[in-house]
C-alpha cells in the first residue's frame, strides 16, 4: 500500500503537468502559424508515435519491471518540454512533440502494471485502478485552468520551462521512492477443475482463490479504446479552436475543468465498483456516444451539461476498463495487456485530430465521434461462437 501511495503521489504530479498543456498547445501553435489541419496532423503524431513504445513497452515492462521506465519517461517529458519552451516555428513544435509521444508510450502501461501487481485479489486491483482514475481526475479538475494562468501571467516559454522543471524533479524522486512489486505466478496445480465465470462477448473466466485468469481475449475488447479516445482526442482538438474565436485561454481551461468534476463526481461513487466491469464499460460507451451524437445535433443544451456528463462518462469507463481487462488477461502478462490498450488508444487518438482537422469544415467532429463509437460498440455486441485468441507481443 506504501508503494501505490507513493505511486499515486508522482502520477497526481505527471498527470497535472501533462494535462497543464491541453489548453495552451493550440494557442501556442497557431501563436507559432500554424493552420487547424497542421494542429490536428501534430495532435495525431504525438498520438501515432506512441506505437513503437507501447510495443517496446508490452515486451520489456513484464521483463525488466515498471519503475525504470517511469523514471525515464517522466525525465526525458521534462527535457522535452524545456526545449518545446524555445521553438520558433511549427515544425519544430512538431518535431518535438512527436518525441514526446514516443517517450510518454512508456509510462501508461508501466504504472497500470505497477499498480495491477499490488495484489492479486480481483476485487482488491479493481479498487487500484479506481484509485488510478480518481489521482488522474483530481489532477485534471485544477491542471488545465492552472496552465492556462501560467501562460496569461508568465507567457509560453516560462509556462514550458516550469512544467518541464517539475517533470524532471518528479523523475528524481520516484528513482527513490517507488519500489517494484512482484507477484509470484499461480500454481498451475490450483488453476486445474476451477469454476467458469460468465463475461460479456464469450470471454471465458477461470477462477483461482481470489484471482481471475483469463483463457481467451478477443481482439474485438480493443475497439473500444479506440472509440474512447478518437472522440476524446476530438474533444482536446475542438474546445482550444472554439474558444479562440470566441473567448480566452482562461475559458479553454475552464471547460476542460467541467469535464474533470464531472470524472470526479461518477469516481467518488465507490459503490459503481461493485458492478460487473464490461457492463460499466458498455454502459458506459453508450452514454458518451448518445452525448457526442447531442452535440453534434446543436440542441438547446447548455453546452457546459453536455462537458459535464461527457466527463462523468469518463469516469465510469476508464477505470472499468482497466478492471475489466485484468479480469480476462493472464495475471502474469499485465504490462503486454495493459500495452496493447495504451497501442489501441494511440491509435484512436491519433484518429481524433486527424479526422476532426481535415473534415470539421465537411461534417461536425462531434458527428464523426459518435459514429466512431457506434462503431467500437457494435463489435462488441457481435457474438462469436469461438472467440478468437489475441497473441499479445512476446
Amino acid at each position: 500500500m506504501k508503494t501505490a501511495l507513493w505511486l499515486y503521489l508522482f502520477l497526481f504530479i505527471a498527470f497535472f503537468d501533462l494535462h497543464a498543456q491541453y489548453p495552451i498547445l493550440t494557442p501556442f501553435a497557431i501563436s507559432l502559424g500554424a493552420a487547424p489541419s497542421f494542429i490536428g496532423l501534430m495532435m495525431g503524431l504525438y498520438s501515432i508515435t506512441h506505437l513503437p513504445g507501447n510495443l517496446m513497452a508490452s515486451v520489456y515492462v513484464d521483463r525488466f519491471g515498471s519503475r525504470p521506465f517511469i523514471v525515464i519517461s517522466l525525465l526525458l517529458a521534462g527535457a522535452i518540454l524545456l526545449f518545446q519552451a524555445y521553438v520558433t516555428n511549427p515544425w519544430q513544435l512538431l518535431l518535438l512533440r512527436s518525441i514526446a509521444g514516443f517517450v510518454l508510450a512508456f509510462l501508461s502501461p508501466a504504472c497500470l502494471s505497477l499498480l495491477a501487481r499490488l495484489s492479486t485479489d480481483i476485487s482488491e486491483q479493481g479498487k487500484l485502478m479506481a484509485g488510478n482514475g480518481l489521482v488522474h481526475t483530481l489532477a485534471s479538475v485544477v491542471s488545465p485552468a492552472a496552465g492556462a494562468f501560467l501562460v496569461a501571467k508568465l507567457g509560453f516559454t516560462a509556462a514550458f520551462y516550469i512544467l518541464g522543471w517539475i517533470l524532471i524533479i518528479t523523475a528524481i524522486l520516484a528513482m527513490f521512492f517507488i519500489k517494484e512489486s512482484k507477484i509470484a505466478p499461480v500454481s498451475k496445480a490450483n488453476q486445474n477443475a476451477q469454476p467458469e465465470i460468465s463475461s460479456p462477448n464469450h470471454h471465458t473466466i477461470e477462477q483461482s482463490g481470489d484471482t481471475l485468469k483469463s483463457t481467451s481475449l478477443s481482439w474485438k475488447i480493443f475497439m473500444i479504446p479506440i472509440g474512447l479516445s478518437c472522440a476524446l482526442g476530438i474533444l482536446t482538438f475542438e474546445l482550444p479552436l472554439m474558444v479562440q474565436n470566441n473567448g480566452s485561454i482562461m475559458t479553454t481551461g475552464l471547460l476542460f475543468t467541467v469535464i474533470s468534476i464531472g470524472s470526479l463526481i461518477t469516481l467518488c461513487m465507490l459503490f459503481i465498483n461493485k458492478y460487473n466491469p464490461a457492463y460499466r464499460t458498455i454502459l458506459g460507451t453508450i452514454a458518451l456516444a448518445v452525448l457526442y451524437f447531442l452535440l453534434a445535433s446543436n440542441l438547446s443544451i447548455p453546452f457546459m451539461l453536455l462537458l459535464l456528463l461527457i466527463g462523468m462518462c469518463k469516469g465510469i469507463v476508464f477505470p472499468a476498463l482497466s478492471h475489466w481487462l485484468i479480469q480476462v488477461s493472464d495475471g502474469e502478462r499485465y504490462g503486454r495487456t495493459f500495452s496493447m490498450l495504451a497501442i489501441a488508444s494511440s491509435i484512436g487518438a491519433f484518429l481524433g485530430p486527424f479526422l476532426a482537422g481535415h473534415l470539421r469544415d465537411f461534417i461536425s467532429p462531434y458527428f464523426i465521434a459518435f459514429v466512431i463509437l457506434a462503431v467500437a460498440l457494435a463489435f462488441n455486441a457481435l457474438p462469436e461462437r469461438t472467440p478468437p485468441k489475441l497473441t499479445l507481443p512476446i
